[in-house]
C-alpha cells in the first residue's frame, strides 16, 4: 500500500489537529525526533490540550527524549520500554494519559488505533470499526 501525504509537514505548521499520531518503527522514530517542524507541532498541541499519540519506539526517542512526556504515563516497544523515566504503565498494551494515548508496537497497533477512534467519535464507532474484532471485548 502506498500512503501519500496530503501536505508537506512544513506546510502543517501553525495549524491544529484533532490528534497527531505518530508512528513507530527503526530508524522513524529517530527521523521523527530530529524534525524541527514535527517538534513544534507536538509542542502545540500539547499546549492547546490537543490530542497527541505515539506507538513503538516513538514513545521513548522521540517523546521522551523531548521532555514530552513529563508527568505523563507511557508505554512504548518492550526493547525502548526502559527509556521511559516513568516506568509504572510500561507493560500495558495501550495507555493513555488525558490527551496522550501510547501503545508498544505492531502487536498492539489495532488496540491503539480502536482507542483513538473510541476517544475521538465514542464506544459506538469505536465497536463499528472494530467489526468482528469486537468479539475479543478490548479495553479501549
Amino acid at each position: 500500500m502506498k500512503i501519500q501525504a496530503d501536505k508537506l509537514i512544513s506546510e502543517a505548521a501553525g495549524s491544529m489537529y484533532d490528534l497527531i499520531a505518530l508512528p513507530g518503527g527503526m530508524p522513524g522514530a529517530e527521523h521523527l525526533r530530529d524534525s524541527a517542524e514535527l517538534n513544534q507541532l507536538i509542542t502545540q498541541q500539547q499546549q492547546a490540550d490537543g490530542m497527541y499519540a505515539a506507538i513503538c519506539a516513538t514513545p521513548a526517542v522521540f517523546l521522551e527524549a523531548k521532555g514530552m512526556l513529563q508527568g505523563k504515563q507511557a508505554t512504548a516497544h518492550p526493547a525502548f520500554a526502559d527509556k521511559l523515566a516513568n516506568q509504572a504503565a510500561v507493560q500495558q498494551r495501550v495507555v493513555v494519559d488525558g490527551k496522550l494515548t501510547t501503545s508498544r508496537g505492531p502487536g498492539t497497533a489495532f488496540e491503539w488505533a480502536l482507542s483513538l477512534v473510541k476517544q475521538l467519535y465514542g464506544e459506538e464507532k469505536m465497536r463499528e470499526v472494530a467489526g468482528p474484532m469486537v468479539m475479543y471485548d478490548f479495553k479501549v
